[in-house]
């Protein structure tokens, strides 16, 4: 193991522009005993599927036995791949990289392998018609913002939720173009499709639901599962990596890797599959179905994400309080029967929320959070004079965002008029006097009151104005 990651470093060095390999221990000693030993590894499979981070294995039977012993037999490359087809992974997402996470907590080698090249012939697995092709510009924009949103949960995980104790393996991030990008296309046709039959390629359901359908399916997409399995078969190559993790509809992609690696180079290598996300009415939580909760901060605020999984139905919570935290099994048990002795607490969602905007967006995206739902739904006056003005204007994406000088004298209606938040004339004069106002969450029916510091501007030089229920609109006053 010590020369294959001697190997690993060689190829990120040589590749560095388009892949990096983060080291977080000056070094690995070379496996022994140790790992064969550890109950953490020997038992990562059986948590995992305890905790319902695993859904399938293929192939099946080898999995359930030799997968196990391959697993204690020392540390392993396991690896994962995002297609940067948009500029943020989404929650639909997250499960796959806390499966990396949990292997990596057992001192196993991680990939995250950015797609900067599949994402530009697209991946057919549940879709009903084909993906609007992105120039090569964008996906490296994506990619990079990708990147750099894996490393940030990745180094989350290590401040907040791994045991120190215990030795982390190594983490590496890298784009599929680093290997495409000197094929030609005779030249990759030639050497790897050589090892695919059409018959099996066909079969996939992936693409069979796509044949069925009205728009049928493009060559481009057809050949998405020969460049998934020549990704597997390249990190086996480079990096000895042996399993593969992707969600239940990467299957028939997981199978065709397994297939082509064995034909080439007759090694045994395994795919693992997490389960889809999903809604409350089963709908697969994505961008394709328009629903994503993304978990890039300028996408899906840390206040929206903890609320996501704050308003989750009292069934799920226990479920994804096993998926997306690190709580030990027994301390989700002990949550949930607090929850049940006083299911108004919330205790339950209020930690699951909390676990999972911490490992996304750190501890000071989980106090955001916390400040802008005390603002918001506990009218916390203190909360909003803590608040910087990019957690406001995220609080209140919709709402307008005005700077304004503070003149002296200025009024309730000035301020009102100002940001076009009542109509003019007697109409927006009645509105404030029937009390339709709020000015940093009190009720104002006066109209002519002229602006109090510390009382209707804050002392971060803020004020939130609210007309009606839902209106909201941010004022920063600025002195001259």
């Amino acid at each position: 193991m010590a020369a294959s990651m001697v190997r690993i470093c060689r190829y990120a060095s040589r590749h560095g522009r388009c892949s990096f390999l983060i080291r977080t221990r000056p070094s690995l000693a070379p496996q022994s005993d140790l790992h064969r030993s550890s109950p953490a590894r020997g038992g990562l499979l059986f948590s995992l599927n305890k905790r319902g981070v695993l859904k399938e294995s293929f192939p099946e039977n080898a999995a359930q036995d030799e997968l196990p012993r391959l697993l204690q037999s020392g540390a392993q490359t396991v690896y994962c791949g995002f297609d940067p087809t948009a500029d943020s992974l989404h929650v639909g997402n997250l499960l796959a990289i806390i499966g990396l996470l949990h292997f990596r907590s057992a001192g196993h080698h991680v990939l995250a392998v950015l797609g900067g090249a599949t994402a530009q012939i697209g991946d057919p697995s549940g879709k009903s018609s084909e993906r609007e092709r992105l120039s090569g510009d964008t996906v490296e924009a994506n990619t990079t913002r990708i990147r750099e949103s894996i490393q940030r949960i990745f180094t989350n995980h290590e401040l907040y939720f791994h045991d120190s104790s215990r030795t982390l393996g190594t983490m590496a991030v890298l784009n599929n173009m680093s290997w495409y990008k000197n094929w030609g296309v005779v030249g990759f046709l030639s050497d790897a499709g050589r090892h695919f039959r059409m018959g099996t390629m066909l079969s996939r359901h992936s693409v069979q639901s796509r044949l069925k359908s009205a728009d049928g399916m493009s060559l481009t997409e057809f050949t998405y599962q020969v460049f998934q399995a020549y990704d597997f078969y390249h990190l086996n190559q480079i990096y000895g990596c042996k399993i593969q993790l992707g969600g239940t509809d990467q299957l028939g992609n997981l199978m065709s890797g397994h297939e082509y690696i064995h034909k080439v180079s007759g090694e045994e290598v395994f795919g693992l599959t997490v389960p889809l996300v999903t809604s409350s009415v089963g709908d697969k939580l994505g961008k394709t179905a328009g629903n994503a909760v993304w978990l890039n901060r300028d996408k899906t605020s840390p206040f929206e994400l903890y609320q996501f999984f704050l308003r989750q139905p009292d069934g799920s919570v226990e479920g994804y309080l096993k998926l997306f935290t690190f709580l030990p099994l027994a301390e989700v048990e002990r949550l949930m029967e607090q929850q049940r002795e006083d299911p108004s607490k919330r205790l339950a969602h209020k930690r699951l929320a909390a676990e999972v905007t911490k490992l996304v967006h750190g501890k000071e995206g989980l106090e955001s959070a916390k400040r802008c739902t005390n603002a918001l739904y506990h009218s916390s006056t203190q909360a909003l004079e803590e608040m910087t003005d990019e957690e406001l204007q995220e609080l209140f994406r919709e709402a307008p965002f005005h700077e304004m000088l503070l003149d002296p004298g200025t009024t309730v209606l000035d301020a009102c008029r100002k940001t076009n938040a009542i109509p003019e004339g007697a109409r927006g004069y009645r509105m404030i006097s029937d009390g339709g106002v709020w000015i940093n969450h009190m009720r104002e029916n006066k109209p002519e009151q002229v602006l109090i510091p510390k009382l209707h501007i804050l002392s971060n030089g803020l004020t939130l104005l609210r007309v009606g229920k839902r209106n909201f609109y941010i004022i920063k006053w600025l002195s001259l």
